[in-house]
This record gives C-alpha cells, sequence and structure tokens, in this order.
C-alpha cells in the first residue's frame, strides 16, 4: 500500500488517483493515517462481497429456523 501525506494527495492529484488503480494509497493527516482511496473495481469488489456475506448469512438464519 503506497502512503501520502494529505498535501503531497493535494499537489499530486493525478499522480494519486494513477496509483491508486494499481494499489489502495493511504493518505496521512499529521502522520496518522485517515483515509484509503482505491479503484472503484476494488470497492465494488468489497462491497459486493459484503452484500453477498450479508444474503448468505440471511439466507442461513432463515434455514435455521425451519
Amino acid at each position: 500500500m503506497k502512503t501520502m501525506s494529505a498535501r503531497e494527495a493535494k499537489n499530486a492529484f493525478g499522480l494519486m488517483i494513477d496509483t491508486a488503480r494499481a494499489q489502495p494509497v493511504l493518505i496521512e493527516k499529521h502522520g496518522r493515517g485517515v483515509v484509503v482511496v482505491v479503484a472503484v473495481e476494488e470497492y465494488e469488489r468489497l462491497t459486493v462481497g459484503q452484500a453477498t456475506k450479508a444474503k448468505t448469512a440471511e439466507r442461513d438464519v432463515e434455514a435455521a429456523r425451519k
């Protein structure tokens, strides 16, 4: 994971976007991580994965009730 300061991210926004398309970018403020920038594809993979897990858990609960 690449790390950039908030100032670096602001001053090199295009570079941050290009980097985030290849790997997550941790943005730090005052030396502490505050956000992670990821590509849309990675975000969708993560959120769809969570939705799928939730649906599976819901089905398991329903099956256990029967």
